[in-house]
């Protein structure tokens, strides 16, 4: 198998390049400067060229709340423009396999938990993210079109909070995990008495480490058609992944200083905002597959405290 990682710079993608290459499979990866996504002229002559026998399309913007609202218009045009270029281009150029990764904003943001596959464009996104939802939707549905003209093997995975090595740990613009364990780093090597974390703690989430992701992944994609397809329905193709266990941001934050050896106190500012109460996936349908997560969250947040401090001099930060 010839399989083409976009996105392979990511956490992510770079997880699941590891993965394949360790397991001794040929991995094409290109550049942005190499590649721009975005163009269809470009993608097309890259699919006619390498002809891959599998595509991983990880590569996408993202950013946190306030990338979302500054630059909506770009986080719907840029995604929207590299799902449609990579999963028309693979098409054309009959790649038998894709797999598309989402994300869990595709839901709606009054959702029952934990959040089922069905609940897809059941009710009101997230205002904050909506424009990237609705481009991650868009990749999910053009999947599932593909498959039922053309009988293409095109699959989409949707992924929990993700952590782990390669993660952005930028001070301003990181998830919460990332950026609770920069600041409590800093706070112990400074030896500050406290450190103040945003809301009331209560509310809870889900994490997964990104080897797990890559693991999940590469799972789905290898399943057996027979075996995929028993377990989903044409008109719902994509697959929840996560841990199936969800903390509470402030058993989090204990969990994060105690594994930076921070002592001090940890205070909650209940004037800032909460945001979700819960946001839990139900991975019931993969599990029914024959995979589950394996990574505990302790032994994973030692594992990214670990790579953090090795490689904070040349974090990517954005």
């Amino acid at each position: 198998m010839k399989y083409y990682v976009a996105g392979h710079r990511g956490m992510v993608g770079s997880a699941i390049v590891r993965r394949l290459q360790g397991a001794g499979e040929e991995v094409i990866v290109r550049t942005r400067a190499e590649l721009d996504l975005t163009d269809q002229d470009a993608v097309r002559s890259f699919m006619t060229e390498e002809r891959p026998d599998a595509v991983i399309l990880a590569a996408a913007k993202v950013g946190g709340i306030h990338a979302n609202n500054s630059y909506p218009a770009d986080f719907i045009y840029e995604n929207l423009m590299m799902e449609c270029n990579v999963i028309h281009q693979a098409f054309r150029a009959g790649v038998g396999k894709l797999l598309f990764l989402g994300s869990s904003c595709i839901y709606p943001r009054a959702v029952p938990q934990p959040m089922r596959e069905d609940a897809l464009l059941t009710g009101v996104l997230e205002p904050t993210n909506e424009p990237y939802a609705i481009a991650k939707i868009a990749g999910i549905k053009l999947c599932e079109s593909y498959n039922r003209q053309y009988g293409t093997d095109y699959r989409s995975v949707m992924p929990t909070n993700l952590y782990g090595p390669g993660d952005n740990f930028h001070p301003d613009n990181s998830h919460v995990l990332p950026a609770l364990i920069r600041r409590f780093h800093e706070a112990a090597e400074k030896g500050s008495e406290a450190v103040v974390i945003w809301g009331t703690g209560t509310p809870r989430r889900e994490f997964l480490h990104v080897d797990d992701m890559a693991e999940a992944s590469l799972f789905v994609l290898g399943l057996d058609k027979k075996r995929y397809d028993a377990d989903t329905h044409p008109l719902l193709s994509h697959i929840n992944v996560g841990s199936g266990h969800d903390v509470s941001i402030a058993e989090l934050a204990r969990l994060v200083a105690g594994v930076t050896g921070f002592g001090g106190q940890i205070e909650f500012d209940s004037a800032k905002p909460d945001g979700t109460e819960r946001k839990l996936m139900d991975v019931s349908r993969l599990a029914r597959m024959g995979w589950e997560a394996k990574i505990p969250l302790e032994q994973g947040v030692r594992d990214t405290y670990d790579w953090f401090r090795k490689n904070r001099t040349t974090l990517r930060e954005v």
